[in-house]
């Protein structure tokens, strides 16, 4: 289905330019690129081994194959080849990042033929199972609800393999004809350079990134589209990008399961952190009874692989994400799985966070909680905070009180430098809750000594 539908996008527009390798120059039309995925085997001679270590590029060649599973992956053109030559051959395909090792799995039943790892923020990795029309749903919605547009080319800086990059760039340069500029880093000079040479780009990116950019006066007045996604997205980074470019943020929210959730289309920078704009193109959002958000849709994938659970599968993903659903609008209030056992009430850490975050002192916060000293089954909330000027933990907790109730303070303050995130931009609570309690218990054991 998806092969039949890229053959039909390569023929109507065979003598346009598709994709575009910024790292060696190298142009295809959509013929030449047709042409290229109809040759290519994925054979061992012809796939470059992946280097390890800080210095590995991200330009590792695309396509490994294990029996009917095949492997696409680096941020190459040979990524976007392979998975040609991997739905000609009508193989699984299983997108992995350059230093990822494939999943020993066996094959997920038909019509399933494509696999994705989910991001592993809120626990172990999952594989989901996702059919051919599943995916290509999920393009139609990007499509329709963002506006993607084949004279503003996508600059490719995000990974292909990543549920986000492969829906944003890879589907739609070979499900609707939206060409791909292939940028080598994400830096901000090499995404100033590649951006000179276009009139108009869309360039999509994760918080991280575009803070990158815009601190770096990187942001090219061609960038026609801008889209944040993978992580949320400060409202205060929006709004400066917003008044330092006259460039708008857009805001996607989504999700590994089912692909896009929501995204925000409007033209002014959002007010509030937790509103991540109105449902997608045909995405269809319901509360359950504890407030977590159900997402129905026919980008819904098929399973988790090869251990399905109920909250995924018939058109339906039951997220964990406390969610409002007001005027049309979708706002976030964190995790169930997140919430903080206050001596029997339930508090959320984004809302503590969201407050903490008005202080002009602070860059950074994470809420989480951690098991209280008496051994009981109630949380001690522990706030981790990056200040970037001179702040007591008595002059936050001032600040709070005037925003949360008392019971909601946190009791545990920890100063650090900076919070780490991953690629996308994700800050994850477990691991900062197990950096917390192994440095709590390296001071207990000092203060024994």
């Amino acid at each position: 289905m998806l092969y039949e539908q890229w053959r039909k996008i390569a023929a109507e527009r065979r003598g346009e330019l598709a994709l575009h390798d910024l790292a060696s120059g190298k142009r295809w039309t959509f013929g030449e690129l047709d042409a290229a995925g109809e040759v290519w085997n994925g054979a061992p001679s012809t796939v470059s081994a992946c280097p390890s270590g800080n210095n590995a590029p991200r330009r590792c060649s695309g396509l490994q194959s294990q029996r009917d599973l095949a492997h696409p992956h680096g941020h190459s053109p040979e990524f976007v080849i392979g998975l040609l030559a991997a739905w000609r051959m009508g193989k699984v395909v299983c997108p992995l990042e350059p230093d990822q090792a494939p999943p020993q799995v066996p094959l997920p039943p038909r019509p399933c033929v494509h696999l994705k790892c989910t991001s592993a923020t809120t626990g172990a990795p999952r594989l989901v199972a996702f059919t051919g029309e599943q995916l290509a749903a999920d393009a139609e919605n990007i499509i329709a609800t963002m506006g993607l547009r084949p004279d503003w080319p996508n600059l490719g800086v995000i990974s292909l393999a990543h549920s986000y990059g492969f829906s944003n760039l890879v589907l739609p340069l070979l499900l609707h004809g939206i060409p791909l500029i292939l940028v080598p880093s994400p830096l901000p000079e090499a995404v100033r350079r590649a951006a000179k040479g276009e009139s108009a780009i869309t360039l999509a990116g994760v918080p991280a990134l575009w803070r990158a950019w815009h601190e770096a006066k990187a942001i090219s007045p061609n960038v026609r589209l801008a889209i944040s996604a993978g992580a949320p997205l400060p409202a205060g980074l929006e709004q400066a990008v917003f008044a330092a470019n006259g460039l708008k943020l857009h805001n996607f929210y989504g999700s590994t399961e089912c692909g896009g959730i929501a995204y925000d289309a409007t033209d002014t920078p959002r007010a509030d952190d937790a509103c991540v704009g109105a449902p997608m193109r045909n995405v269809h959002l319901s509360l359950t009874e504890e407030g977590c958000l159900t997402v129905r849709s026919r980008a819904v994938g098929e399973t988790y692989w090869p251990q399905p659970a109920d909250v995924l599968g018939a058109g339906r993903f039951q997220t964990s994400d406390l969610a409002e659903l007001n005027d049309g609008a979708v706002q976030l209030r964190g995790r169930a799985s997140d919430q903080i056992n206050v001596a029997g009430r339930k508090v959320s850490p984004a809302s503590i966070e969201q407050a903490l975050l008005q202080h002009p002192a602070l860059s950074a916060c994470l809420v989480f909680g951690a098991p209280g000293r008496n051994g009981d089954r109630a949380d001690v909330i522990v706030a981790c905070v990056v200040a970037i000027a001179p702040v007591t933990r008595e002059a936050l907790k001032q600040f709070l009180l005037e925003r949360i109730p008392s019971w909601q303070l946190p009791r545990e303050w920890w100063f650090v430098e900076s919070l780490a995130a991953n690629r996308l931009g994700k800050i994850s609570r477990a691991d900062w809750r197990r950096r917390y309690l192994a440095e709590k218990l390296k001071v207990e054991s000092r203060k024994q000594k």
